[in-house]
C-alpha cells in the first residue's frame, strides 16, 4: 500500500530525497551505468531459487541468460516466439527475486531498523505491509522488517505449486498474472528504497553498475508486459524515463 508523508525518513548512509532533488552528480551516475554488467559482491539476503524445471523452465532460463549477454536488454525480454506467457513470467518473476536478493544482501548491515524505520522512498511515499492473510490491515514496519515480510512472502508463492507449477504440463492458476504483478509492484519498492536510501552506500560499495542493470532489465520487462501500473512507478519516474527513451 502507497502512502503519503509530508516528513523524510532518516537513514545513515543518506538524506532522504526525491528523485527530483538528487544532485546532479548522483543523476549522471546512474545514467551512465544503466548499460553496465556484473557484480563484485554475490552476497545474498537469502538462498536463491531456481527457476521452475518441471516446465520449460531450465530452457528458458538460458534463453534469458544468452539474450542478457548480447547486451540488448530490450531484446531480451520480449517472449519468445513459441513460448508460453506464463512460462515467461515464471521464469522470469524468479530472476527478479534472485536479483532483488543479491542487491539487497549487500545492504542488509546498513539498512536497519533504526537507520531506517520506516519503509520509504523518499520523503513523499511510505509503504506498509499486508499479505492478505497472516497480517490483511497494512501495518507501519521498518524496511529492513518490510523486505523480509516481503521476501518470505514472495518465497511462499514462489514454491505453492498451484501457483508456480513445477511438473510439465501443470496449468498456471487464473489469477497467475494477478500473482506476478502484485510480486513485481512489491520488488519495486525494495528498488526505490534502495536508490533513495542507500544509493550513496552502493556507490561506495561499487555497485552502481549492478543495481542500475538489474533494475533497467526489471523496468523494461515489467513494461513490456504492463506488470506495474504507472502510478507506482512515481519514485523513481526520472530513472525510469530514462531507461525508457533510451
Amino acid at each position: 500500500m502507497q502512502n503519503h508523508s509530508n516528513t523524510g525518513v532518516k537513514t545513515c548512509d543518506t538524506k532522504p530525497t526525491t528523485l527530483g532533488f538528487f544532485s546532479k552528480f548522483t543523476k549522471l551516475c546512474i545514467i551512465m551505468s544503466l548499460f553496465g554488467l556484473g557484480s563484485r559482491n554475490q552476497k545474498t539476503f537469502r538462498p536463491k531459487k531456481s527457476a521452475p524445471s518441471g516446465s520449460k523452465g531450465l530452457q528458458l532460463k538460458k534463453h534469458i541468460d544468452a539474450t542478457l549477454g548480447s547486451g540488448n536488454l530490450k531484446e531480451a525480454v520480449r517472449l519468445p516466439p513459441g513460448e508460453d506467457l506464463n512460462e515467461w513470467l515464471a521464469v522470469n518473476t524468479v530472476d527478479f527475486f534472485n536479483q532483488v536478493n543479491i542487491l539487497y544482501g549487500t545492504l542488509t548491515e546498513f539498512c536497519t531498523s533504526s537507520c531506517c524505520p520506516t519503509m520509504s522512498a523518499g520523503p513523499k511515499y511510505e509503504y506498509r505491509w499486508a499479505d492478505g492473510v497472516t497480517i490483511k490491515k497494512p501495518i507501519e514496519v521498518s524496511a529492513p522488517k518490510y523486505v523480509e515480510y516481503l521476501m518470505d512472502w514472495i518465497e511462499a508463492q514462489l514454491d505453492d505449486e498451484s501457483i508456480f507449477p513445477q511438473k510439465l504440463g501443470a496449468p498456471f492458476p487464473p489469477n497467475f498474472l494477478d500473482v506476478v504483478k502484485t510480486i513485481s509492484k512489491r520488488l519495486f519498492r525494495v528498488y526505490a528504497h534502495i536508490y533513495h536510501s542507500h544509493f550513496q552506500k552502493i556507490v561506495s560499495l561499487k555497485e552502481e553498475a549492478h543495481l542500475n542493470t538489474c533494475f533497467k532489465h526489471f523496468v523494461l520487462f515489467t513494461w513490456e508486459f504492463c506488470l506495474i501500473d504507472k502510478v507506482e512507478l512515481a519514485p523513481l519516474s526520472e530513472i525510469v524515463e530514462s531507461i525508457l527513451q533510451g
